[in-house]
């Protein structure tokens, strides 16, 4: 390192005016420094130029940024704790370094880099800009690639806002997605990143920057469904309690609808989407059972309803927890009149009758009952959803997460649907008609299917084929899956041809299953057995 290049004649404004999350270095500091740091070139002066040449300097890097009017550039104006950092030409920052973060605009990729691109012969240009909307043909990496075909670009850093990369308690992700053609280049990229304190994804090559640029314009896009899918069944169940209880015949006054009715398309919303949490696991089991086979790819619909579980277990668990704020609430003889003994006073009168004072009193044990069953229940998937928190997903091994997730989870569904019954048992004992229109069976029918479907594959033949299958077995291992085997022959055998859907970049891919009845077998080097 020269010392020379540091810029330590506003040292003393530094040490005494510095405001903020790291502490600005001194001269013995940068002394102890000398050994390690490193030159990194930084294109532009905005915001997030400066912060990550802040960064960057705090984790021990030679800094210098590169501006087009570098004279009318003051750092130390702007920031008093950059005074330790160089200010240059475009031209000289990208000869003094190898390492560059390009930190403009990609509008102003042609200005700032085209006419130097004899200086980028080898270097290793970092993109961390951004866009607007979604790439549908190259992103601002694979464009900068093109612009500059002599140099290494490297997509990374353009998932942290200048915010948090000045305030590490800033909150949110301190990954940083890298991508680039080049496998040594990524690699010391990933490197500066774990240096300034984040933790590098490697992304494979610069085609992934399409998906990168994407997801910080995303929003909450796990979530949409199975919030959706909530928001709906909630309506669907409001509207039918409405019907029974406002239109068809008059249960309640309508001033408690806010609490007293709301509560009850709140649980039976809960429990259903609880249900829909668990439901798929065993759809899939009785897909591969069909298929004879693991490697045929679920149906689209399946393989996201697979992916939503998480989502859909959290949505339920905060439906849960109003539901217990409400019924807390409302925990008295008057709104829950089944549940307590009913005490009658009787007080003589003085001419032609008495008077009775009708008290409620003590729990029966339907009361007792349903709080013991629900409070198991809520207990059971607080455990599930702290279970579901990152740093608390990192201590556990497979089994005791498959233990949380699968087996307490099917639990607490059976504790659920133990309280739902509870509550409406004694009134299905009223006839079949009433049964099947009360909102207790109603909200039971679906948790007793997940259940029951549970049950039948845990079945020992059933659960030991399924498991021979996981591991790999195969009913039919000799039918061709191809993408170009004829269909106008008869088959040779049973079971399915898989036809690649390619989709856009973002939106993943998925296979599309022919029916082995209309192909034969395979004629093409595109083929593969499952």
């Amino acid at each position: 390192m020269d010392i020379s290049a540091v810029q330590l004649n506003s040292s003393t404004c530094c040490e005494n005016r510095c405001q903020g999350p790291l502490p600005c270095l001194t001269w013995p500091s940068i002394m102890a420094k000398q050994t390690v740091a490193r030159n990194v070139g930084i294109i532009g002066t905005g915001n997030f130029a400066r912060a990550l040449a802040n960064r960057l300097y705090y984790a021990g890097y030679n800094v210098i940024l590169g501006s087009r009017k570098p004279d009318d550039r003051s750092l130390a104006f702007v920031d008093e704790c950059m005074c330790n950092i160089n200010m240059t030409t475009i031209e000289d920052c990208l000869k003094r370094n190898a390492v560059i973060f390009v930190a403009v605009h990609a509008a102003n990729y042609k200005d700032c880099l085209l006419a130097h691109s004899e200086n980028l012969q080898g270097k290793i240009l970092i993109d961390v800009s951004n866009r607007d909307q979604p790439s549908k043909t190259d992103s601002n990496a694979e464009y900068l690639n093109k612009l500059i075909p002599a140099a290494i670009v490297v997509k990374g850093f353009n998932v942290i806002s200048a915010y948090a990369m000045e305030i590490d308690s800033s909150g949110g992700s301190r990954q940083v997605f890298i991508a680039s053609d080049n496998n040594e280049s990524r690699e010391k990229v990933s490197v500066i990143a774990r240096d300034m304190g984040f933790a590098p994804v490697d992304m494979g090559l610069l085609q992934s920057s399409r998906k990168i640029e994407a997801f910080p314009l995303k929003l909450l896009p796990e979530w949409r469904g199975p919030v959706a899918f909530a928001v709906g069944v909630f309506n669907i169940w409001l509207l039918y309690i409405i019907f029974i209880y406002f239109v068809e015949k008059t249960a309640y006054r309508w001033d408690q609808i806010f609490v007293k009715v709301l509560n009850k398309p709140l649980c039976m919303t809960a429990i259903t989407v609880i249900s829909c949490t668990y439901l798929p696991s065993s759809v899939a089991s009785f897909f591969q059972i069909y298929y004879g086979t693991k490697h045929i790819r679920f149906p689209a619909w399946l393989d996201r309803w697979l992916r939503a579980r998480k989502q859909l277990g959290l949505v339920a668990f905060t439906l849960v927890v109003i539901h217990v704020i409400m019924s807390v609430l409302i925990m008295s003889p008057t709104y829950l009149s089944s549940w307590y003994q009913s005490t009658s006073i009787t007080i003589p009168g003085n001419l032609t009758h008495n008077i009775t004072v009708p008290i409620k009193t003590w729990m029966v044990w339907k009361g007792e009952a349903a709080c013991l069953a629900g409070i198991l229940a809520f207990i059971s998937l607080c455990v599930i959803a702290i279970s579901t928190i990152p740093s608390v997903t990192n201590t556990l091994n497979w089994r005791e997460w498959r233990f949380v997730q699968s087996k307490l989870g099917h639990l607490t569904m059976f504790l659920s649907l133990v309280h739902v019954i509870i509550m409406g048992a004694p009134g299905w004992a009223k006839g079949p008609m009433v049964m099947v229109r009360s909102i207790t069976f109603l909200s039971s029918v679906l948790p007793f299917l997940t259940l029951f479907f549970k049950l039948v594959l845990s079945l020992p033949f059933i659960g030991c084929y399924i498991k021979k299958i996981r591991r790999g077995w195969e009913r039919y291992p000799t039918d061709c899956r191809a993408e170009c085997a004829p269909r106008n022959r008869k088959p040779f055998s049973p079971g399915y041809v898989i036809v690649p859907r390619r989709n856009s970049f973002d939106k993943g891919s998925s296979d599309v299953m022919i029916p082995m009845e209309e192909a034969q077998g395979c004629t093409c080097e595109n083929t593969s057995t499952v």
